[in-house]
């Protein structure tokens, strides 16, 4: 039998304040859109930009763990989360018999990365900064900064400044 994977790991803006529902079994679900962006010189030299919208969907486990009621307590328009899942594809009929379709991250582990982008977060003051497991140490002989680290690569750490719409 061979093996596969689906895995998508995400590191971006969330777009706006999550929605929450409770599901007829009394489960809950939250759902938010992640923007994710990345920016290029192009052959002229004009920069280039481009982001990325992802519908995420995070629901409580049934082994107790309440992921869902996390987002709705901590997770705000603005903020920049770390999301790891999986992706989902469905379809469904809408009201005039339309086919549907959508692509979902399923969020299976969530981190808070920093405050709000306007500055704000002062209601985040004791909130848990992460529901995943903790980052490995980093080793004596690791790069001192994020530049040395990704230095190599083109565009990386090129702009900070996402222009994002919100």
């Amino acid at each position: 039998m061979s093996r596969s994977l689906n895995k998508a790991i995400l590191i971006g803006n969330v777009g706006s304040d999550p929605e929450i529902r409770t599901v007829g079994s009394g489960t809950r679900v939250a759902q938010f859109s992640l923007a994710t962006g990345r920016s290029w010189t192009d052959q002229s030299g004009a920069k280039q930009e481009k982001t990325e919208w992802h519908r995420c969907v995070v629901w409580n486990s049934a082994r107790g763990s309440g992921l869902a009621d996390v987002v709705e307590k901590y997770v705000k328009k603005g903020e920049k989360i770390y999301v790891e899942g999986e992706i989902e594809y469905r379809q469904w009929q809408d009201k005039d018999g339309q086919t549907r379709y959508t692509t979902e991250i399923k969020v299976k582990e969530l981190m808070l990365l920093g405050g709000r982008a306007g500055g704000g977060g002062d209601d985040m003051e004791g909130a848990p900064r992460r529901s995943a497991p903790p980052a490995r140490p980093k080793s004596a002989s690791a790069p001192s900064s994020a530049k040395e680290e990704f230095g190599d690569f083109p565009g990386a750490l090129e702009d900070e400044d996402d222009d994002l719409p919100f």
